[in-house]
């Protein structure tokens, strides 16, 4: 079975889902002032540019990593974000099947290892991707729900909701262009 066109689809949904959540992140009035919906913000796109950096094999250094106090406002974050998504696309057009089930071990690994005192079993590229897809759709859960409680309403991102609309592309808003 060819899993890769399954992986591209679930990251176009990716894009789209980031793109919804800003756009409703960004209307409402007090989350710009909110650390606990920008930090969360920041993992997100924190652990999918770390994951990225590892499957184009790029040298990976926390300490040269953007701090989320390097971006100046929420918007400024969104951008980083739809950059991201730029980026992912065009790495995923190299990816081919057999890549797919190379090991693929992130920088941190040992870190976490030893924090949990147990070794972890090898990962695989399909695993990692599948891996910032689920992280990113269980976080965009959190996001949406402190959007609530800031007065906002939380947008439906989920996959089959994506499908529902005919797939559509990411509308991203002119904040983040």
């Amino acid at each position: 079975m060819n899993i890769l066109p399954v992986i591209r689809e679930l990251f176009q949904h990716l894009e789209w889902a980031d793109a919804k959540v800003w756009s409703a992140v960004l209307a409402v009035p007090n989350a710009a002032n909110d650390p606990v919906l920008r930090d969360r913000l920041y993992h997100i796109h924190g652990v999918q540019y770390g994951f990225l950096i590892t499957w184009r094999k790029l040298p990976f250094d926390p300490a040269r990593a953007p701090n989320v106090t390097d971006f100046p406002n929420l918007a400024a974050l969104a951008h980083w974000a739809r950059e991201y998504h730029v980026k992912v696309a065009e790495y995923l057009m190299t990816v081919d099947e057999p890549a797919l089930e190379q090991i693929m071990t992130p920088p941190w690994v040992p870190m976490l290892e030893a924090k949990t005192g147990k070794p972890f079993a090898p990962t695989t590229l399909r695993e990692t991707l599948l891996q910032v897809a689920m992280h990113s759709t269980h976080h965009r859960g959190q996001v949406n729900a402190r959007l609530r409680e800031l007065g906002g309403e939380p947008p439906t991102t989920d996959f089959i909701a994506w499908i529902w609309h005919g797939k559509p592309q990411p509308e991203w808003g002119e904040h983040t262009a």
